[in-house]
């Protein structure tokens, strides 16, 4: 006699699970400065940071996020209609202190956007939301949570892979110049690029291509670029070497 298959059951759960949640750690350059998003928790009794200023992000809903990834970029797509950025996972930070409602664990990405004229939304659970500079951010801001140690942890990866890679061409609208791309690699380095190797390693590295001319920064003709490829960046083979 054939056996019949039976159901598959879930196991019951016999003990307590952490809140699970994604933060996005979402920068752009706006007024010359590398920036970051941030919004404004409610200032009601009932929050577990009333007022204080946070990265956007929230619970996974297992209903409609597929997976970590999923869940970022609907976080993301929340707070600035942006669907696919540059997009990248920067680590989990998890325990017993850092949420007052109990045991959390957090998977935090970072995007890279093109910030000029961008919508953004404040959300259901948040009462502002708006663009900062990241190093004011660093030196005054207390961030709710650790969402401070989160952001120090996000600007040191970031430059540390814009010294090797063309990951700043992601903060910038296409077509682009490549006095303009000059422009983002020295906001995100913070100090400046020697011009004649920078225009060398960008065309040799063969990740653009021309769109013809544009209006540059001078209202002069010059080359427009865009990405070959938007989905990862470039690695070069050595670092860059600051503007004498």
């Amino acid at each position: 006699m054939a056996s019949k298959t039976q159901p598959r059951r879930t196991p019951k759960v016999t003990f307590p699970l952490p809140f699970t949640t994604v933060d996005v750690v979402i920068f752009t350059v706006l007024d010359e400065a590398l920036q970051v998003l941030l919004v404004q928790r409610p200032g009601t009794s009932d929050d577990p940071c009333p007022g204080a200023w946070a990265l956007p992000g929230g619970f996974v809903d297992v209903g409609r996020d597929r997976d970590l990834e999923a869940c970022a970029r609907r976080k993301l797509f929340e707070k600035t209609g942006v669907v696919s950025p540059y997009l990248e996972q920067l680590g989990s930070w998890g325990g017993a202190e850092r949420d007052p409602r109990g045991w959390s664990a957090t998977h935090v990405y970072f995007a890279l956007i093109p910030g000029q004229g961008l919508p953004l939304a404040k959300g259901a659970n948040a009462t502002e939301v708006g663009w900062f500079d990241v190093d004011a951010v660093l030196r005054r801001q207390k961030l709710a949570f650790d969402h401070g140690v989160i952001l120090k942890a996000a600007v040191e990866r970031l430059r540390s892979k814009v010294e090797y890679t063309s990951l700043p061409a992601f903060l910038l609208d296409e077509p682009f110049t490549l006095p303009q791309l000059q422009k983002m690699y020295e906001v995100v380095l913070d100090r400046p690029v020697d011009k004649s190797g920078f225009r060398t390693r960008m065309l040799s590295a063969d990740f653009l291509e021309e769109t013809g001319y544009v209006a540059g920064d001078s209202n002069r003709p010059a080359m427009g670029y865009q990405l070959r490829d938007r989905s990862g960046p470039v690695v070069f083979p050595r670092t860059f070497s600051p503007r004498q």
